[in-house]
């Protein structure tokens, strides 16, 4: 019986399995247990799949079968009796380790197929207790990259846990942080172009017009395959220093679309692993302003996720390493996003103060000399981050205010659903029920088509608020917006 690893816990089935008073039936019970349920259910702690080893197999070639054949005819040649099968690696894909020098086997055979160095740390099974909180190098993080795309593609990995404390925080610390790198160059099979890279700024551009029309759960899986059979082979080709920085700046941009989809979708493991990808891609590339960008999008999912002051820590951190380099139109979401932080925690003067440093740098704005990441910052969106951080703080009449200037001005699809729902609370809350009603028809009407978690998180807001009154209007709004809700998503 392959058994499992675990640094902190013995599975209770394995242990019986190892000890010589179990019958030879046990044996078979838990090899169909771990088939069907995974490692994950039987250990009791959250063992998250192989995907690093999965995309090393694919990139070689190699079946399941035709890796458990390798593994027990390289171990024979060293003396060991294995008996590996096709199931064994499939348990090895939803995150068993096997014991003993299998580890090593399993490197060696694929170091040979794929004639470059593997660790067990690149197949996703060096011990976690030493396993080193720094950054690969970028041979490494490319492949790590790939095995997320791949796994997100085929839908390999159904969820992926948020990472909290250290490991949540150091990405951006060594964002921040030397050693930069000096030479990104490459040599590989395929010859990156600057056709190549003018594509991907392209396709990066039609993921994020498609998300902001149809949402992210349409979108994501369209870029998640675009990413790993397009993306990848250009990241393992040859480039110089020059064109490699272009090039890792182009698909920082892709992938930093992919996470907000993935965090559209409520995939928010997902959305965690590509904005820390984006953030290495960043660093990478050299590019300060899209690093601040990227940290943009950590805000706003740590405000998502209640995590306030990881949200006003990120957006210091992105304001800070940004520095003189970070463009007016960061410099205003972040110092709003930072307001809308503290105005749910409650700290009224800290708000206020972000709120004037935000409403200072919009004034500098000149989209000509934006990045193209930042065309989200529109007229409009600073006041409804202003009218959400008021209502937070009980000021209802100035965040009406805000939020009235905010769906008065031009936004795309989405943003423009967030404004009106903002609007429809602020009216509410101010005792006009009649015109909340007609501001979340129009909310209702412009959601339509989209397949948004977080636009249908907006839905059920407003029609809990508009459930309270006894207006005839309310009703018939709540009970249109019920009808939607039952619409399922993909």
């Amino acid at each position: 019986m392959d058994r499992c690893y675990h640094p902190r816990r013995r599975c209770p089935l394995l242990a019986v399995c190892a000890s010589s008073h179990a019958p030879p039936w046990f044996h078979t019970v838990c090899d169909w247990l771990f088939t069907r349920m995974g490692a994950s259910n039987l250990l009791g702690d959250p063992l998250e799949s192989n995907t690093l080893l999965d995309a090393l197999l694919d990139e070689a070639g190699i079946s399941h079968l035709g890796l458990a054949t390798r593994v027990n005819r390289l171990g024979s040649l060293r003396g060991l009796k294995l008996r590996y099968d096709n199931t064994s690696v499939i348990r090895w894909l939803k995150g068993q380790r096997p014991r003993g020098q299998v580890p090593n086997l399993i490197c060696e055979i694929l170091s040979t197929k794929l004639q470059r160095q593997i660790s067990l740390d690149d197949i996703g099974m060096s011990d976690s207790r030493a396993k080193a909180k720094t950054q690969p190098p970028l041979s490494a993080f490319v492949d790590r990259a790939a095995a997320l795309w791949r796994a997100d593609d085929q839908r390999r990995v159904i969820s992926l846990r948020v990472m909290e404390g250290t490991d949540a925080i150091a990405p951006v610390w060594e964002w921040e942080n030397p050693p930069d790198d000096l030479d990104v160059s490459r040599k590989g099979s395929l010859s990156v172009e600057p056709r190549d890279i003018s594509l991907l700024r392209t396709a990066r551009t039609h993921y994020e017009q498609m998300y902001r029309k149809a949402g992210g759960i349409a979108t994501r899986g369209r870029i998640a395959q675009f990413l790993y059979g397009q993306v990848v082979p250009l990241l393992r080709g040859t480039y110089s220093d020059r064109a490699g920085r272009e090039l890792y700046r182009a698909v920082g941009g892709l992938v930093a679309v992919a996470g907000i989809c993935s965090y559209d979708s409520d995939a928010q493991g997902y959305a965690q692993r590509y904005f820390h990808q984006a953030l290495r891609l960043a660093k990478a590339s050299g590019d300060r302003q899209f690093g601040a960008y990227v940290m943009a999008l950590m805000v706003n999912q740590a405000v998502f996720r209640r995590d306030y002051r990881l949200a006003v820590a990120f957006a210091e951190a992105g304001l800070r390493a940004a520095g003189v380099q970070i463009s007016p139109a960061l410099a205003t979401d972040l110092y709003a996003m930072q307001a809308k932080a503290f105005a749910r925690m409650g700290d009224q003067s800290s708000a206020h103060r972000c709120m004037r440093r935000s409403e200072a740098a919009v004034g500098k704005i000149r989209p000509s000399e934006e990045p193209p990441e930042t065309g989200y910052v529109q007229p409009g969106l600073v006041e409804a981050h202003f009218a959400e951080a008021l209502m937070s703080l009980g000021d209802t009449a100035p965040a009406q205010e805000y939020a009235l200037e905010a769906v008065r001005t031009q936004a795309h699809f989405r943003g423009r659903v967030h404004r009106l729902a903002t609007f429809a609370r602020t009216q509410a809350a101010a005792g006009e029920v009649d015109g909340a009603a007609s501001t979340a028809l129009e909310m209702l009407d412009a959601a339509r088509g989209m397949e948004s978690r977080r636009l249908r998180e907006r839905l059920v807001s407003v029609r809990n608020t508009l459930s309270r009154y006894e207006a005839s209007g309310a009703r018939d709004v709540v009970e249109l917006i019920d009808e939607t809700l039952l619409v399922p998503f993909g």
